[in-house]
C-alpha cells in the first residue's frame, strides 16, 4: 500500500511538468505539418483519429459512456473550445507565417483571465504566493516575447495572425473554466471522446467551405500527424483533464507559462528560431513564477 501511495505521489509530482513538455510539442507538430496541408483540413483528420482511438480504448477498457445527453453537450462545448477555437487559432497563426515560439507566447497570457476569471466564476481564492507567481510568470513570457521581436526582417504578426492567436487564447481560458465547472465528474475516456465530436463538428465544416483539401502526404507531415493524435490529443489531453479535476483552474493555467520557453527552445533546436539571452532570462522567471503557484506550501505540523 505504501508503495502504491509513494509511485502516485511521485506521479502527482511529475505530472504536471511532464504535461508542459507534451503540450509544447503542439507548435512544433503544426510547424512541420502545415506546409503540405491545410490548418482546418489537418485538425479534422487528427480529430477523427483521435475518435477512433479513444472510442476503441473506451471498448477496451469496458470505461462508461456518457448517460445523459447534457454530458455531451457539456463535453462538445469544451471541445469546441479547447480544440476547435485553441488549436484552430494557433494553427492558422501558424500556417500564416507567425513563428511557432511567437504564437506559443501569446496564448500564455492564460494563467492571468483564467485567475481573474476564476475568482468570480467558479469561487476560488488565489493566495498572494500565487498571485506573485502569476506576475512573475507574465514577466518572464514578456521578456521572451521581447526577444523574439528583436528580429530584423519583415514582421513576425500580422493582424490576421495576430486575431487568430487572440482568438486561440480566448477559447483555451474559456475551456479550461468551462471543463473545471462542468466537465470534472464525467468519465474521463468518453468524456474526452465528446470533446473531440464537439471539435469535428466545428472544424469539419470550416475545412469543407474554406479550404482545398490539398494534401501532399510527406514523410514531415505523417509523423507531425501520427505525433499530434497520439501523443497530444490524447496523451497530454487525458493528463490536462486529470490536471483540472486534481488542481484548482488557476494552478493548471500556470502551467501555461512554461509551454511558450520550452516551445522557444524546441523552435531554437529544430527551426533555427530566435534565442537569445533575454529569453533564456524569461524561462528561468518563469519557472520560478510557476513554482510559486502549482507547488503547494508544507502543512503545519500538528503537537
Amino acid at each position: 500500500m505504501k508503495s502504491h501511495i509513494a509511485v502516485s505521489s511521485r506521479l502527482a509530482t511529475i505530472a504536471p511538468f511532464l504535461f508542459v513538455l507534451l503540450w509544447s510539442t503542439g507548435f512544433i507538430g503544426a510547424r512541420f505539418g502545415l506546409p503540405y496541408i491545410e490548418p482546418f483540413t489537418f485538425l479534422s483528420i487528427r480529430f477523427v483519429l483521435v475518435l477512433l482511438i479513444l472510442g476503441g480504448l473506451t471498448v477496451m477498457f469496458q470505461q462508461p459512456w456518457l448517460s445523459q445527453p447534457r454530458a455531451y453537450g457539456h463535453s462538445a462545448i469544451v471541445g469546441i473550445l479547447l480544440h476547435s477555437g485553441y488549436l484552430g487559432g494557433v494553427f492558422f497563426a501558424i500556417d500564416g507565417g507567425m513563428p511557432a515560439g511567437l504564437t506559443a507566447l501569446i496564448v500564455s497570457l492564460q494563467p492571468i483571465l483564467t485567475a481573474l476569471i476564476s475568482q468570480w466564476a467558479l469561487g476560488e481564492q488565489i493566495a498572494w504566493r500565487q498571485w506573485l507567481g502569476l506576475a512573475l510568470g507574465l514577466i518572464g513570457v514578456a521578456a521572451v516575447v521581447s526577444d523574439k521581436l528583436m528580429v530584423a526582417g519583415p514582421p513576425l504578426v500580422t493582424p490576421v495572425t495576430l486575431t487568430a492567436a487572440i482568438i486561440a487564447l480566448l477559447a483555451t481560458t474559456a475551456g479550461t473554466l468551462y471543463q473545471k465547472r462542468f466537465g470534472a465528474g464525467l468519465p474521463l475516456l468518453s468524456g474526452t471522446w465528446a470533446q473531440y465530436l464537439g471539435a469535428l463538428l466545428m472544424t469539419a465544416p470550416l475545412a469543407l467551405v474554406f479550404e482545398s483539401h490539398t494534401i501532399d502526404w510527406q514523410p514531415a507531415l505523417i509523423g507531425a500527424l501520427l505525433w499530434l493524435t497520439l501523443v497530444l490529443s490524447i496523451g497530454a489531453i487525458l493528463l490536462l483533464m486529470l490536471l483540472i479535476r486534481s488542481r484548482s483552474a488557476a494552478r493548471v493555467s500556470s502551467l501555461f507559462y512554461l509551454v511558450p520557453p520550452a516551445t522557444a527552445v524546441e523552435a531554437w533546436f529544430l527551426f533555427g528560431e530566435r534565442l537569445g539571452w533575454l529569453a533564456v532570462g524569461g524561462l528561468v522567471i518563469a519557472s520560478v513564477g510557476v513554482a510559486l503557484v502549482v507547488i503547494s506550501p508544507p502543512e503545519p505540523s500538528r503537537l
